[in-house]
């Protein structure tokens, strides 16, 4: 669907997939990029800053460097599926300072996070540098009371902090 909707777009802007070509719309010229070479500059411009590294290298890096990190489908103002929205909104809800990743701008990434983590599903929370689960577990430890423990341990909430 989403390769016939570009289709239908990019026939309506007058810009074929195959080349790249000058072409006047409207009185205008322009330039356009064929999807080829799109796709190329869009993966070689959402790349990590740390490019040198490995995928697997940029995660642990991540994760050694983030109190609490989630990568997740989306980013946390506009997150992309049900699951990775509660497991942000458990974070708001406490008010502590997270990370997030989008494993959609980066499919290495995304791989890698799964075989990382031994985990199939998204988002993926790590919590201290441990892998915690998926949202099903940390809302689990939410309600129990355990995720207030361990931020409390990890000097994220303060000692005489009640339920916001």
């Amino acid at each position: 669907m989403d390769f016939s909707l570009s289709n239908l777009i990019l026939r309506r802007v007058g810009v074929s997939r195959a080349t790249c070509k000058f072409r006047k719309m409207h009185g205008l010229k322009c330039s356009t990029l064929g999807y080829s070479e799109m796709r190329n500059d869009i993966q070689q411009r959402d790349r990590p800053a740390c490019s040198g590294l490995t995928a697997k290298d940029t995660i642990e890096k991540d994760v050694r460097k983030n109190p609490i990190l989630i990568y997740m489908k989306g980013l946390p103002d506009t997150p992309r599926c049900g699951f990775s929205s509660l497991a942000v909104r458990v974070c708001r809800h406490y008010g502590v300072p997270f990370t997030a990743r989008n494993v959609l701008e980066d499919p290495e990434i995304k791989k890698a996070v799964k075989k990382f983590s031994n985990w199939p599903t998204f988002p993926q929370i790590f919590i201290d540098g441990v892998f915690v689960g998926g949202s099903d577990i940390f809302i689990q430890l939410h309600l129990t009371g355990k995720l207030r423990l361990k931020l409390k341990e990890m000097g994220l909430l303060p000692d005489n902090s009640e339920d916001p």
